[in-house]
């Protein structure tokens, strides 16, 4: 009888735990499920509804409509969908329908607005979901999806349909329809490009490595603050000296630094444009709505992209460094018993034999 060595698949004989047999949950477990999807559409809901009544503090009206040229709900939207998924569209539509009821009686042109604000955040993540786009947005092309597909490619659809919507209800013509269409869409996109990543960074944040890293931090934000309420209401043009403190953010501290400091100077330059003061004052209303967005969009913009290529290269590097390790765990076995690696010197070519 001839000996056979034991396969990998003969070798372990010990017997594994069966998987549990398919079928219905119990009512408990079923009920439990239940009530933590209802608590997330809550949740979001009410995040949503947050939102709306902070954008609603810089409203504008432009052509007799009311617009917002920062709507944080569209990005609190889009990320309540990359985390939850796409089945807690109901809370997004249930926060939507909470901001109409606080601006006014309901009217079926306001649930068509509705139905507008729920579908983009819902096309929006499609279209992340579809290039694989990473919640840590560590990757170039993470960042440019979320700017692209996310934010401008995704806010097309609540600024059309609701545009649209106030053709419909005679509160807008047709005359009036790009100048309110382009506002309208800006707020949104501006809310998915400061906001979005903002929810997105939380995860991330942990203690800090060292006191000196909470200290830069700390006044890294306290300097962002302090310029870009100078620089927004100052009576002349300074917001370009605002970039280098964002640059900084974004270098250091990546997806987190570049939310944080973005959403500083959207904040504070919103209100500036809305308060028309700096140099805001100086100029007609949809001029200063195209400064502002092109403040907004340009720094969201450009903080993003230079965090996601900077995430990306450090974790180029992480693997680089892992796989080293793994190579030099792999020689170390290899090696003859009693010689070891050759041990290199940093700079040289040539080392002693160890051993």
């Amino acid at each position: 009888m001839n000996d056979v060595a034991p396969s990998d698949a003969t070798a372990d004989r010990t017997p594994q735990p069966s998987p549990p047999p398919a079928g219905p949950l119990p009512a408990g477990a079923r009920g439990s499920l239940f009530a933590a999807y209802v608590l997330r559409l809550v949740v979001l809901a009410l995040c949503y509804y947050a939102g709306g009544r902070l954008g609603l503090l810089w409203k504008v009206a432009v052509e007799g409509a009311v617009v917002t040229p920062f709507w944080p709900p569209t990005g609190i939207a889009l990320a309540g969908l990359l985390y939850f998924g796409l089945r807690v569209w109901p809370g997004v539509a249930l926060g939507a329908l909470l901001v109409l009821l606080y601006m006014g009686p309901l009217s079926w042109t306001a649930m068509g607005s509705v139905a507008g604000s729920t579908l983009a955040p819902l096309i929006a993540c499609l279209l992340l979901r579809r290039v694989r786009f990473r919640e840590q947005v560590d990757r170039l092309r993470d960042g440019v999806s979320l700017v692209f597909l996310g934010a401008f490619l995704g806010m097309l659809v609540s600024a059309t349909v609701g545009c649209l919507m106030l053709v419909a209800g005679n509160h807008l013509t047709l005359s009036e329809f790009w100048p309110v269409w382009s506002a309208w869409w800006a707020g949104d996109a501006v809310g998915v490009l400061v906001v979005t990543p903002l929810l997105l960074s939380l995860p991330t944040l942990g203690r800090p490595r060292s006191w000196g890293q909470a200290a830069e931090a700390v006044g890294l934000a306290a300097a962002i603050t302090v310029l870009a309420i100078v620089v927004t209401r100052a009576p002349v043009d300074l917001l370009f000296l605002v970039f280098p403190l964002l640059v900084w953010a974004a270098l250091r501290f990546q997806l987190a630094g570049c939310a944080v400091s973005t959403t500083i100077l959207a904040i504070a330059a919103t209100a500036a444009a809305t308060d028309r003061t700096g140099i805001f004052a100086r100029q007609d209303l949809i001029t200063d709505m195209v400064t502002l967005q092109a403040l907004n969009g340009s720094a969201a913009l450009t903080t993003l992209l230079l965090a996601a290529v900077t995430a990306e290269k450090r974790n180029t590097h992480r693997r680089i460094a892992a796989a080293c390790d793994d190579l030099a765990e792999m020689v170390e076995v290899l090696a003859p018993q009693g010689r070891g690696p050759r041990s290199f010197p940093a700079g040289g070519r040539t080392g002693q034999r160890q051993g």
